[in-house]
């Protein structure tokens, strides 16, 4: 491949630094929340994505592209969260062949109870360990990264809004 552009050295490092985070950051997010709320990371991100909602009710379909998930890792992750009666599922009235998920006000409670101890994590992995001006760095490199990754800003995180406790 004689046109590849390699990375530089100082890109390699950046990338493989980049890989490192992105590859043991989940497991420390899974491990608290497992160990204090029973919820994995994923679980947790679709209950407080529920929680900022109008009604704290999304259609199926479009909490999966929320959450980035497939459909099927959507219902397998919400049955789960049905048997913790966290969330119900109901028909949609504006259209009969969507499904809705609402956030039950068990799951309304464990948002609650959990968002201290996971932004306190969140806070001692990351934040801790950065000055202001990188923070800042760090959401304008994450923005940039998203524009490509998720062109028609379909994440939460995307949209520029506060994604407060996530």
């Amino acid at each position: 491949m004689a046109d590849t552009k390699w990375l530089t050295e100082v890109e390699r490092t950046a990338w493989l630094r980049t890989a490192a985070v992105l590859e043991l950051l989940p497991g420390a997010l899974d491990a608290q929340l497992a160990r204090d709320e029973d919820l994995t990371h994923f679980e947790y991100f679709v209950l407080a994505s529920l929680s900022e909602a109008p009604g704290r009710t999304v259609r199926i379909t479009a909490l999966a592209s929320l959450t980035n998930a497939t459909l099927p890792r959507l219902s397998r992750v919400l049955t789960g969260l049905e048997k913790k009666a966290l969330v119900e599922r109901s028909a949609c009235s504006a259209d009969r062949r969507a499904k809705n998920v609402t956030l039950t006000e068990t799951g309304w409670a464990k948002v609650v109870q959990s968002a201290p101890g996971h932004v306190e994590n969140v806070r001692g992995l990351v934040f801790d360990q950065l000055t202001s001006e990188q923070v800042e760095q760090l959401s304008a490199i994450a923005a940039d990264l998203l524009k490509r990754l998720d062109p028609e800003g379909r994440m939460f995180a995307s949209t520029g809004e506060n994604a407060q406790g996530r």
